[in-house]
């Protein structure tokens, strides 16, 4: 038996930080050999994380997505290559907003096209600032609109850089959702559910939470560094309740540490579950976790927790050891949330661990990179 006692003390460690509670599952070989909770859900109540909490997993939401877009790569409904308005015409044809040294800014046509392989490497030129058109379709829907007018109202506003140049987080997988949704003629929430969800056996994860499954739901906090209090984070990006229309292939799902590592554990297993089920094959797994950044893109991918990695198809992905300070394997991949949620999937050590936590900010530079090379250590 490993053991994992220093994984154990770490944890403990972290409300010192301002953590108010962690769970933690690491697997090996598909079978799960470490597990703890720390702290609360409900810090006034005094609340225990339980085994069963829900999550808002905000952008590891985006690797359900790709994995996903990618099932549909392998039968043929699209090439990474392919322009993107063949299969959503709004985004022909479109702006690019340039900035001149002097502070002027100017509207040019496009020179290259969105191509799908964009969205899933964020070099589309969308970003996650809020555009006027989509500003608009708020105040016209009340913030309750679908992916489809999303999609449309994006379209009509200029790019930030020409597409294919640069790598910048933002919008490009709730797009990529929509890419989805078009080719399959079914929301993204019904393909999650009948090509992911259900046959991975993951029953609490979802885009809206449902009323008798609330009170699992953990609330989420930020911490006040000088008066080392917390309080309760009014910040909510995503609309989880069951009125809500819009489905973020990019940030909106709610899942538990279980449900997830079933789906972590089938890419880590070269894409078939362990109830034999296949959401992709090794081919194309090994195609996401490879870098598809040039030099140039490397340069705007420089989150300082991130150093060491690569960006491939919606995941980091490790390609130097030695920049990221890291005794993992090179290839292994995953990625996070907001709130601090983050996925390690290591086909090489046979190994996938899951964590979750709820603070914004979420300490994420603080937190991963320790617990990563903490459980390496222990293997």
């Amino acid at each position: 038996m490993m053991d994992f006692t220093k994984v154990s003390n770490f944890l403990e460690t972290l409300p010192g930080a301002g953590i108010p509670g962690t769970d933690l599952t690491i697997y090996l070989k598909g079978k799960e050999v470490y597990r703890k909770q720390t702290g609360f859900t409900d810090l006034e109540a005094k609340t225990p994380i339980a085994p069963d909490t829900l999550y808002p997993i905000y952008s590891m939401t985006k690797v359900i997505t790709c994995v996903s877009a990618m099932r549909l790569n392998e039968e043929g409904a699209f090439s990474l290559n392919d322009p993107l308005y063949e299969y959503i015409p709004e985004f022909k044809n479109m702006n690019v907003r340039t900035v001149t040294d002097n502070g002027e800014v100017h509207i040019l046509p496009a020179v290259n096209p969105i191509k799908v392989a964009d969205l899933f490497t964020m070099s589309s030129g969308l970003t996650y600032n809020i555009t006027p058109e989509c500003e608009k379709l708020s105040k016209k829907t009340k913030g309750n609109y679908t992916l489809k007018e999303f999609a449309q109202a994006l379209s009509k506003d200029p790019l930030y850089f020409e597409p294919g140049t640069h790598w910048h987080y933002g919008l490009s997988h709730d797009i990529l959702g929509y890419l989805i949704e078009v080719i399959t003629g079914k929301t993204l929430g019904k393909y999650f559910e009948d090509n992911i969800f259900k046959p991975l056996d993951m029953k609490d994860t979802f885009f809206r939470i449902p009323k008798n499954k609330e009170k699992r739901l953990i609330k989420c906090y930020e911490y006040d560094e000088s008066s080392k209090k917390h309080k309760i984070q009014e910040f909510q990006p995503i609309r989880f309740d069951l009125d809500a229309k819009y489905e973020s292939g990019g940030g909106g799902l709610i899942s538990t540490i279980d449900d997830y590592a079933k789906f972590a554990n089938a890419l880590c297993a070269g894409g078939t579950a362990s109830n034999k089920y296949r959401i992709l094959s090794n081919h194309t797994i090994d195609l996401m976790r490879t870098n598809h950044l040039d030099d140039v893109r490397m340069q705007d991918y420089k989150w300082a927790h991130h150093r060491g990695y690569g960006y491939g198809l919606g995941v980091r992905t490790m390609v130097d050891k030695a920049a990221g300070g890291s005794n993992s394997n090179i290839g292994e991949y995953g990625w996070s949330g907001m709130a601090g949620t983050y996925v390690l999937i290591d086909p090489a050590a046979d190994l996938t661990y899951v964590y979750a936590q709820q603070l914004i900010p979420s300490k994420e530079e603080y937190v991963a990179p320790r617990l990563r090379n903490v459980i390496y250590g222990c293997l």
